[in-house]
């Protein structure tokens, strides 16, 4: 497995390294607890005692009846207490056993020794379960948790924190380019707006995943539940206890849960770093053309020759990583969901890393905040750009002369325009002979590149 410890200790989980990511394992503190292997350990000890109190509180199971006070107090002690020297010693049994959830069965027989309550019922801990029944519910808890307090939390403060400069910059003219050309204008607002409005699609897609867990045994048909309680309603009792950690209960199963549900968590995850991705080169992009300068920071250095240079790091830091995350979704959710006959353990180690494409996510989302931190949009450089390029107006007057039933608009304009630079008097001269009516030239005459931004700025507005 991936993660090996000494029984003695349980290292910090390093999650991603490499020289752009200083900082990274400070960045990842809070996934720590969720996909390091203590985190995962922990979520098994979980499941484990969350069974057994089922079970007790299932009626039809004498032998094991409500469990008292004092055993329950007991029972969430271990799991409330449950630190990193319980999972080294978890860690020392699994190196007699050679198998990672037997180890917590063993630990927690151990665990329970001195009161004689729990000690009876000690053989319905793992009660006709198979390992697989308690790690796809300790997986889709910490998918859950992760999704609840990381992923959702940034991925709504990115949009927001895009809204606010689309409202500052609503206004803001800006020339647009198609192909790489100069097109019909827009406002830098509305281009933020854009990106806002992606986001969110793909953060609402990404929150709707139900994530779900299955508790049925070894190939998925309760064979051991129903070989020693005949009686029992094991459908009613699995869905419970699965409903409890506040997942979606999944009735047809193999031995795994199919993981179709992770496979539409990292899509949408994958979705809306693609999105992201999208957002870093246009704002790379525009940083390049002068359109937003970037604020100096005191001692900070841009190049190791070129003292001049503020180079935009963050949104290429942000880049790198959400290319390496989306490679690894991408992996994920093509893999998880196929499983030969009703089991292979080719998941395991896949299902080892999702903490790694997280947390290069979540990097990306910190280093594309902190870009933004330093922009400060360049009204007259993009007031100049446009005032160059009188020619993306030949769209707004063929499209009235097109109106006005004036012959070839599109042709005498792409004659007058395609593939050459004009200026403002060339273009009035063209705009006085043309047979349309004189309020309407006026108001061509008067439009400029700057003012030719249609509903730009109030879409910018409502977003």
């Amino acid at each position: 497995m991936p993660f090996t410890v000494e029984p003695t200790a349980i290292p910090e989980v390093r999650l991603v390294r490499g020289s752009t990511n200083r900082g990274a394992c400070a960045k990842n503190d809070g996934l720590r607890g969720l996909f390091s292997e203590y985190g995962l350990i922990r979520q098994r000890v979980r499941v484990e005692i969350a069974w057994l109190m089922a079970l007790a509180d299932t009626p039809g199971i004498p032998e094991i009846s409500s469990l008292s006070n004092e055993s329950r107090s007991r029972l969430n002690k271990l799991m409330e207490d449950f630190d990193l020297p319980a999972a080294a010693r978890i860690k020392g049994i699994e190196t007699n056993t050679n198998h990672d959830v037997k180890a917590v069965e063993y630990y927690l027989k151990e665990s329970i020794r001195g009161n004689p309550e729990l000690e009876r019922v000690s053989e319905f801990l793992h009660f006709a379960c198979t390992s697989e029944d308690i790690n796809n519910l300790a997986y889709a808890v910490l998918l859950k948790e992760a999704r609840e307090k990381h992923l959702l939390p940034l991925t709504d403060k990115l949009s927001e924190r895009l809204r606010g400069l689309a409202h500052r910059y609503a206004e803001m003219p800006m020339l647009s380019r198609t192909h790489g050309q100069p097109a019909s204008p827009t406002t830098l607002g509305k281009e933020l707006a854009n990106m806002v409005a992606r986001m969110r699609r793909q953060h609402s897609q990404l929150a709707a995943v139900n994530i779900s867990g299955k508790f049925n045994g070894a190939v998925g048909n309760y064979n051991a539940h129903f070989a020693a309680y005949p009686d029992l309603d094991w459908q009613t009792v699995s869905r419970k206890l699965v409903e409890s950690f506040g997942l979606e209960w999944s009735a047809y199963t193999v031995q795994i849960d199919p993981h179709d549900y992770m496979a539409e968590y990292f899509d949408a995850l994958a979705r809306f770093n693609t999105v992201l991705i999208d957002a870093c080169r246009d704002i790379w992009g525009y940083i390049s053309l002068g359109y937003f300068r970037q604020k100096s920071a005191s001692g900070e250095v841009g190049s190791s020759t070129m003292p001049h240079k503020i180079n935009p790091i963050d949104f290429e830091n942000a880049e790198g990583n959400l290319g390496i995350a989306n490679a690894l979704l991408r992996h994920f959710a093509e893999k998880l969901p196929i499983s030969r006959w009703q089991r292979d353990l080719t998941d395991s180690t896949v299902l080892r890393n999702i903490g790694v494409a997280i947390g290069h996510s979540l990097m990306a989302y910190e280093s594309f905040l902190r870009g933004l931190s330093k922009l400060e949009a360049d009204n007259e450089r993009m007031l100049a750009d446009l005032d160059e390029n009188w020619e993306v107006l030949a769209e707004a007057i063929q499209t009235v002369m097109r109106r006005y039933a004036v012959e070839a608009p599109y042709e005498r304009l792409k004659k007058l325009t395609r593939g050459r630079r004009i200026n403002k008097d060339d273009l009035q001269r063209f705009i006085k002979d043309l047979e349309i009516p004189n309020q309407v030239k006026k108001r061509l005459l008067a439009l400029t590149p700057a003012d030719y931004i249609g509903l730009a700025a109030s879409l910018a507005r409502e977003i």
